[in-house]
């Protein structure tokens, strides 16, 4: 309710003021009539908006500066998109009116001559709407208050590069704006190897059915990416009728311009739900409280939405009204031309006296406006950001902006070391075609269309690395190998979709057509597309094909599996002899210890006692030479008699010469 008062109470001062500062001016009152000519389209949404507007900003600013004493006062003429009635109406104002400022022109086509016009006058042109960079800059009489589509070409690419689409189609009509941005757009895409096989023009008075028949040619095609410019009218039917093929659907792509987008608010609610999940760029507009009441009034006003268009022509009135206070008026505002002649004749348009003087005001003035900081440096207004929507249910949703120094962010406030990105990750969450929250591929495989035709080698032998097999049964030709694996690998690494089939070289028996010289030959007679297979490269076949880079070296070689059985623990040292030599060894250790206990048994205690004890005997004395060989010696040197040390001795030498014969 308070800012219900407060927006009325405003439009109370605001009549007030007005009609005081009408007072002042029919009484004289010192002012001075500051004339600028106004040329709009008037049948067109910018023309209206544009005009309404800038009434509004001439009203509201002479009510908060009251105390100027030069005054604007505009003088509009209608062009009704005829160009020629354009540029003859801007003779008219130069002419007749003596206007020393130009607000409006709205066609590229229409500006070159307007431009020319205003250069030979020194009459500043100001444009709030020409964004073509078709648009001559050759006069420093042509000031642009708003960007030029340099800006956006160089976002629609960065978003393109973000889901790393490979191909788009640019959809544009055949008007001055679409003529002037796509080949800007088509060089921006090239320089990051993103190709555009079509580009779809439809005419500004195509009927319904040549845009539907247009939009069933794109249908077939593969690629599911699609860039619009164009105008309002003309994109609204064209949604309506993709939607109604069902061409917003998953899995399809649409980015639109901000020809487009910045009349999202003005379209009918069934164009915008024909758009759900398009992709759309903007210029940036800080919100504030200014431009929350002028917003609210405007609605009140003419109960329509406000576009971008209108805040720019608001801001252009009020740059130029504080220029005119700055130069002021004077006595000999024109030089006469020499010669009279007719109104078309622009030989007899005069030249200002204070071109020069405005221009320079012009460039030095700088404010806060509806649109943001409103400035121009070389004749251009100077706030580059981008705001990146997805239109979603009844209006859009912010889910980045682009940014010429850093990129695609989700934020503004990025600190001034960040690098230049492109990442899918720097989005908001977005809703695609169809509710869709997976990032479309770009392209489907087309339900009709020409396949690569693949030709391979048919041999005898290394059929590792391409085999050819019939089926008998249903006559039916398998191809596998190595070569096969690695070509259909890089064809799924492919960002888009080529339909391609294995075209075996044979003849109709199963039996080779030729050779691999004869097989490369079919490249250079197109029989073949290309060929996979073990071929080397000659200089021969050089001439008829493009080979890739070898990716297999020549030459003969063999494989043979290799095998780590080594085990690293305690029982290592049993690896080197084989379990007959083990079994072998033990069973002359037994030997050894038995011819032992024979020889010792009857002069030896020792050997004596139980079965058990003297069995151990037999096992214990051949390990006891092994381990402790010295004791068992001193035993045998402890004995009484000699006999015993000889006999003892005697078996020793016995068993090693047994052992070491073995």
């Amino acid at each position: 309710m308070t800012l219900q008062i407060l927006c009325i109470f405003s439009i109370f001062c605001s009549l007030l003021a007005n009609f005081v500062a009408g007072r002042n001016i029919s009484h004289g009152g010192g002012v001075s009539d500051f004339h600028v000519g106004v040329v709009l389209d008037m049948d067109s949404t910018i023309g209206r908006v544009g005009w309404n507007c800038m009434e509004m900003a001439l009203s509201d600013f002479y009510t908060t500066n009251a105390d100027y004493r030069t005054r604007l006062s505009l003088h509009l003429r209608d062009s009704q998109g005829d160009n020629a009635k354009a540029v003859l109406s801007v003779i008219d104002l130069l002419q007749n009116v003596e206007v020393q400022a130009l607000i409006g022109i709205q066609k590229s086509s229409e500006e070159d001559i307007v431009i020319d016009l205003g250069d030979k006058a020194h009459v500043p042109i100001i444009s709030f709407s020409a964004t073509s960079l078709s648009v001559s800059s050759r006069s420093p009489y042509f000031i642009r208050a708003t960007q030029n589509d340099s800006a956006q070409v160089n976002a629609i690419t960065s978003i393109i590069q973000a889901f790393r689409w490979r191909e788009v189609v640019i959809i544009y009509d055949n008007s001055d704006y679409g003529n002037g941005i796509t080949p800007y757009l088509i060089d921006a895409l090239q320089e990051e190897q993103i190709r555009v096989p079509y580009k779809s023009v439809i005419s500004v008075s195509a009927t319904n059915d040549e845009i539907r028949l247009e939009l069933y040619k794109l249908m077939n095609m593969q690629n599911r990416v699609f860039i619009v410019d164009m105008s309002d009218s003309l994109g609204s039917r064209l949604f309506l009728i993709a939607n109604e093929i069902g061409m917003v659907s998953e899995g399809y792509v649409w980015i639109i311009t901000d020809r487009l987008t910045n009349l999202l608010e003005s379209m009918d609610t069934t164009v915008i739900a024909s758009m759900q999940g398009v992709l759309g760029i903007k210029p940036y507009i800080n919100a504030s409280l200014e431009l929350y009441y002028f917003t609210n009034r405007w609605k009140k006003m003419f109960h329509q939405d406000l576009n971008i268009y209108g805040l720019r022509a608001y801001d252009t009135i009020s740059t130029l009204a504080m220029a005119a206070e700055r130069v002021g008026a004077t006595k000999s505002l024109f030089e006469k031309p020499r010669t009279k002649s007719n109104l078309t004749d622009i030989t007899s348009i005069k030249t200002s006296g204070t071109g020069p003087e405005l221009l320079d005001a012009i460039s030095k003035t700088r404010f806060k406006g509806l649109s943001g900081d409103f400035y121009f440096i070389n004749g251009q207004l100077q706030s580059p950001v981008l705001q990146i929507l997805n239109v979603i249910g009844n209006g859009e949703r912010e889910i980045g902006f682009w940014i010429p120094e850093h990129g695609i962010s989700k934020d503004l406030n990025l600190p001034s070391h960040q690098m230049y990105t492109t990442s899918m990750a720097n989005f908001r969450a977005i809703i695609w075609p169809g509710e869709s929250v997976t990032v479309p591929k770009g392209w489907v495989i087309p339900t009709r269309g020409k396949k690569l035709r693949v030709g391979v080698p048919v041999k005898a032998g290394f059929n590792e690395i391409v085999k050819v097999e019939r089926d008998m049964y249903t006559n039916k030709t398998a191809i596998t190998g190595y070569a096969i694996d690695v070509f259909n690998l890089v064809m799924a690494a492919l960002p888009y979709f080529v339909a391609y089939e294995f075209v075996p070289f044979m003849n109709a028996d199963g039996s080779s057509s030729g050779s691999n010289d004869e097989l490369v030959y079919q490249l250079h007679t197109e029989r073949f597309d290309a060929v996979v297979g073990d071929t080397t490269i000659t200089s021969k076949r050089s001439m008829y094909a493009d080979f890739t880079l070898p990716y297999t070296e020549g030459g003969v070689s063999m494989m043979v599996a290799l095998k780590d059985d080594s085990k690293k623990n305690t029982w290592i040292f049993l690896k080197p002899l084989t379990t007959d030599l083990w079994l072998t060894s033990g069973a002359f250790f037994i030997l050894t210890g038995f011819v032992v206990w024979v020889l010792e048994h009857p002069i030896n205690d020792d050997f004596r006692g139980s079965p058990s004890e003297q069995v151990g005997m037999i096992f214990w004395f051949p390990m006891s030479t092994l381990v402790f060989a010295h004791s068992s010696v001193n035993k045998l040197m402890n004995s009484k008699c000699i006999f015993r040390i000889e006999t003892s001795a005697t078996a020793y030498l016995y068993i090693k010469k047994m052992v070491d014969a073995f």
